[in-house]
């Protein structure tokens, strides 16, 4: 038997076992990944006070994050779903930048995984495009790299001109790297779904292992040790909301 004849032999027992059991190739089927801002039990609105989590009263006035490489894992914890080389900058002043839409199969779905940062490949990579466009404010030199997350505010905790509190956090290289990788199980026997509800909770900054006091603390903008500990921070601040 040829070539050909082999192939028609095989599809066509592929046919017939499809209309016996019913069953067909999985199409794609889009997910949403929608990342809502909160602090504590309070959504958070730009610009409005609110108290955080060691007291002190801050009102944000910027927000951002940039995601990366996300893996979903199936109802066994295969990684069977990768995004690579994929980075969004999630903005809490630009609402379309909070949803990202993934193509996978319908599924049940046990976990999502994705880099809070920017990993060092990219960190060094020449002039980016898109999300990664150093117009968007996230990078600071080819030496130190891009911001992996910024928070920025007002707040009389801050004894600094214009009672300002900006943390810019970045570095990439070896024991600086504030890249954070996080890990989010879905409840347990999650069907397909279309929907993935993630918060964002800006409490984590400031009380994890280290207590990010605003009035010792008003300021960074460099790689070094207090970058380093507010990445542990936040790297908590993540928790699966709901699904639908």
């Amino acid at each position: 038997m040829n070539r050909f004849a082999k192939y028609i032999a095989f599809t066509g027992c592929l046919a017939l076992l499809l209309s016996f059991t019913g069953k067909h190739p999985q199409e794609p089927h889009v997910v949403t990944l929608r990342f809502h801002s909160v602090i504590g039990n309070h959504s958070l609105e730009v610009g409005r006070s609110y108290v955080n989590a060691l007291g002190d009263t801050i009102a944000v006035q910027r927000f951002k994050y940039y995601v990366s490489n996300i893996i979903i894992t199936d109802a066994v914890g295969k990684d069977v779903y990768l995004f690579p080389r994929r980075y969004y900058l999630v903005d809490a002043e630009d609402s379309a930048s909070q949803s990202i839409q993934l193509k996978i199969p319908a599924l049940p779905l046990k976990q999502v995984r994705f880099t809070l940062g920017v990993d060092s490949i990219r960190n060094v990579s020449g002039v980016q495009t898109g999300a990664l466009d150093p117009l968007h404010g996230m990078f600071w030199t080819w030496n130190s790299g891009y911001i992996m997350a910024k928070l920025e505010g007002v707040s009389s905790s801050a004894h600094v001109p214009g009672q300002r509190f900006t943390y810019h956090v970045g570095g990439f290289k070896a024991a600086d790297n504030t890249a954070r990788v996080i890990t989010l199980d879905l409840p347990p026997g999650t069907a397909p779904v279309d929907e993935i509800n993630i918060a964002a909770d800006i409490n984590a900054w400031f009380k994890g292992g280290f207590l990010l006091k605003i009035g010792e603390h008003p300021i960074c903008h460099s790689p070094g040790g207090l970058a380093v500990q507010i990445a542990d921070n936040y790297k908590g601040m993540f928790s699966i909301s709901s699904v639908r």
